[in-house]
């Protein structure tokens, strides 16, 4: 029974990483299970066992992406840190770094930032990724807060505009990468570009 799970996670796992290429090179729109479906090597049944249809399909590959980053980001706050900030730099900088090593998520990321279109029947998954977005923005505004009250974040900042402002910032970063790979030094670049975000925005204005 295990081997029989196993190579079921294995089908599933193939027809998601099928799904990537169909949905970036056809469109989400236009693409068609029998294309997922030859492209995984598997049988159109294998994809209905497992989906019920492209829009599964669609959620399944933004939950794969999003909900790790979501708990690596929320795993920081488990336990106390005496700089919540520097915490958050930390981990976020190992977020972007680790996509080096990780072409496939690489794809992921890239479908769901230049080729997604939310129109038609896939309108409907906007809003539950739109929550994926508001889940994010509140672990990082949870490291801010938390600096807050220690009284580490300067006078008058505030944690929810430092939280949009560091999602912002990452997703440039990773916009880039992803557009310009072959100019874009990754693991020489991103640390000192992140120390240099996060120290800009928390350097104390003329007020404090």
């Amino acid at each position: 029974m295990r081997r029989t799970k196993e190579e079921a996670e294995q089908t599933k796992q193939a027809i998601l990483d099928a799904a990537i290429d169909v949905f970036t090179d056809r469109g989400v729109a236009r693409a068609t299970l029998e294309q997922i479906a030859r492209s995984a090597d598997v049988t159109r049944g294998a994809v209905y066992w497992h989906f019920k249809n492209k829009i599964e399909i669609f959620d399944a590959l933004h939950e794969k992406l999003h909900t790790p980053f979501i708990e690596r980001i929320m795993q920081g706050l488990e336990v106390e840190h005496p700089n919540p900030v520097d915490q958050l730099q930390t981990i976020c900088t190992n977020l972007i770094l680790d996509l080096h090593e990780d072409a496939q998520k690489c794809k992921a990321i890239s479908l769901f930032m230049f080729k997604c279109d939310y129109s038609g029947d896939f309108e409907q998954c906007k809003a539950r990724h739109n929550e994926k977005k508001r889940e994010k923005l509140e672990a990082f505004e949870a490291y801010f807060a938390r600096a807050k009250k220690q009284m580490t974040l300067p006078h008058g900042a505030d944690p929810k505009v430092l939280a949009l402002s560091v999602s912002c910032f990452i997703r440039g970063v990773v916009a880039e990468y992803l557009e310009s790979p072959e100019t874009f030094k990754i693991q020489q670049d991103v640390p000192g570009m992140m120390q240099l975000f996060f120290s800009g925005i928390l350097t104390p204005n003329e007020a404090g």
